[in-house]
This record gives structure tokens, C-alpha cells and sequence, in this order.
């Protein structure tokens, strides 16, 4: 059995390449300490990576040089009642200084989003984030 993710090890971020009018375009979900590698490749190679949407995530994970080079809008989404992620979201937004980026609590919601209709809500978020910076030029 493989090692766990952990602060030394985050979870892999899962990718959906999306292909319109003959160029490829990256789009990353991440939930967890995902977050951190997921913008870790983001600031990497920003050509490629075009929108992150993390849920529950631990951004603050990448630290912060890495989230300032990120350049893909970046939508952090966070349990309303998930205390202390909050706050590490809050300060990973902060230092996101060349993106477009926002944080959005999702009231009632825990760290897992266990509570009825929360996931439902994340998906509809990370939908809309999605489909406006996409359309962005």
C-alpha cells in the first residue's frame, strides 16, 4: 500500500481536459491538500492550466511563492462552518496576487460537505466558475 497524503505528500488533483476549436484547455478540481498541488502545477505551467477550483482544499499547502505566480482564475470554496480551513483560505486568496480569484463559503456546510444539498451546491459553483472563465477572454 502507497503513503497517504499529507502535508509532505498531497493528494493528486484530478484534471478534465476539454478540447474546443482544436486547442486543449486544463481545467483542475481539487479538494483537500490536493489544493496544493494542484496550484503548484498551475504556477508551473500556466499555459496549460486554465481554471482551478478547489473544495475544502488546503491551498496554503503550496506556499505562498508558488500561489503568487499562479495565473489561472482560481475559485476556493470552503465549508461555512469548516473553522480554521477558513482561515487558511482566506490567507492562500490573499496571496493569490496574479489571478483572478475568490473564495466562497458555503453556509452550513463542514469540512466534507456532508450536510444535504452542499455538494450540490459546490458542483453548481464550480460549474459556473468554469463556464465564466472560460468565457473570459
Amino acid at each position: 500500500m502507497g503513503r497517504q497524503p499529507g502535508p509532505d505528500r498531497p493528494a493528486a488533483p484530478t484534471n478534465l481536459a476539454y478540447t474546443t476549436s482544436g486547442s486543449t484547455v486544463t481545467l483542475t478540481w481539487t479538494a483537500s491538500t490536493g489544493a496544493a498541488s494542484a496550484l503548484r502545477v498551475a504556477a508551473a505551467m500556466p499555459q496549460v492550466v486554465k481554471a482551478v477550483v478547489s473544495r475544502g482544499g488546503r491551498p496554503d499547502l503550496a506556499g505562498d511563492k508558488a500561489l503568487a505566480r499562479v495565473q489561472a482564475p482560481t475559485l476556493l470554496i470552503v465549508g461555512g462552518e469548516d473553522f480554521g480551513v477558513i482561515e487558511l483560505n482566506e490567507r492562500s486568496r490573499d496571496a493569490l496576487t496574479h489571478c483572478k480569484r475568490e473564495l466562497v463559503l458555503v453556509p452550513g456546510a463542514t469540512h466534507l460537505f456532508e450536510e444535504p444539498g452542499t455538494l450540490e451546491e459546490v458542483a453548481r459553483l464550480a460549474g459556473d466558475w468554469f463556464a465564466r472563465t472560460l468565457a473570459s477572454p
